[in-house]
């Protein structure tokens, strides 16, 4: 999958690798998410450039002055959970990309909710579902 970059007119000017920011404080999880989604979604396709991120200022920084596609977060991350970080991005980013969070339990996807994530994932984590779901967010961001 390639983002198309469009001018005003609709005109494509130019096509680029999905960038997706993966905030976990545990190297683990970022893992499996990676090998779970893989380095490319479609045969052809550009690769993803992931961008790792292991604490919450470190996330709050580069989303504030980098340009991402998906960002990716632990809900169940220690001292600073997904959850409260994704809703701090969604009220404070101008045009915040979608946000997957991943929950530690299926019963949480409520309070998922309130962080006003895009979508949710379960844990222990289904390497078929998180592709779909991230496939399905990178997709309805590169038509936005």
């Amino acid at each position: 999958m390639t983002i198309e970059i469009r001018d005003q007119s609709g005109a494509e000017v130019q096509q680029r690798a999905p960038r997706v920011l993966l905030y976990s404080d545990d190297v683990d999880t970022r893992e499996q998410v990676r090998l779970a989604v893989g380095r490319r979604l479609t045969r052809g396709a550009s690769e993803i450039e992931w961008v790792e991120a292991a604490t919450h200022p470190a996330v709050v920084a580069r989303a504030d002055t980098e340009r991402f596609d998906l960002l990716i977060v632990d809900g169940e991350a220690a001292k600073s959970g997904g959850m409260g970080l994704c809703r701090q991005l969604k009220n404070e980013l101008f045009e915040c990309p979608p946000v997957l969070v991943l929950i530690g339990r299926t019963q949480d996807a409520w309070l998922a909710s309130w962080s006003l994530a895009d979508a949710v994932v379960a844990q222990p984590l289904d390497p078929v579902e998180v592709r779909e779901v991230v496939a399905r967010l990178l997709a309805g961001h590169a038509s936005a």
